[in-house]
């Protein structure tokens, strides 16, 4: 019986919150951090980290741009483009993009798979228009 490397991955709680037995910071694991991360990339504009100006999303800018299919394409090719260059866990295997008018918000699923995994998964963000 052949069995099968597979990688876990972990990160800390950004909400910071303390393990009820260990008082240490609690941390996730697997798809929660991954998730968790790619979250964090999308929201995070370039220069906006110290010492990495590269790291971040150029979705930011593109929020205020009339909502049409070419916009949902440029969307959709930027968050792909990003995840490549910077989350080398996962694959991309669909971007969704929609918007909710009256919020003036737009939802992005991201459907991904982890490398070590073939179960797609779906992140779910709302990004919003705000100035």
């Amino acid at each position: 019986m052949a069995t099968r490397n597979t990688r876990q991955y972990t990160d800390f709680n950004l909400l910071f919150t303390s393990h009820p037995v260990t008082a240490d910071v609690t941390v996730k694991n697997d798809e929660e951090a991954v998730k968790q991360s790619l979250r964090n990339l999308i929201s995070t504009r370039n220069y906006e980290r110290p010492f990495h100006p590269e790291i971040g999303c150029q979705i930011h800018g593109l929020l205020f741009e009339n909502f049409n299919p070419v916009t949902v394409q440029v969307m959709k090719k930027t968050i792909i483009d990003t995840i490549d260059k910077f989350e080398p866990r996962v694959t991309v295997l669909e971007v969704k993009i929609s918007e909710k008018a009256d919020n003036n918000d737009i939802v992005c699923d991201i459907i991904f798979r982890l490398n070590n995994s073939d179960r797609p998964i779906t992140l779910t963000t709302l990004l919003t228009r705000l100035r």
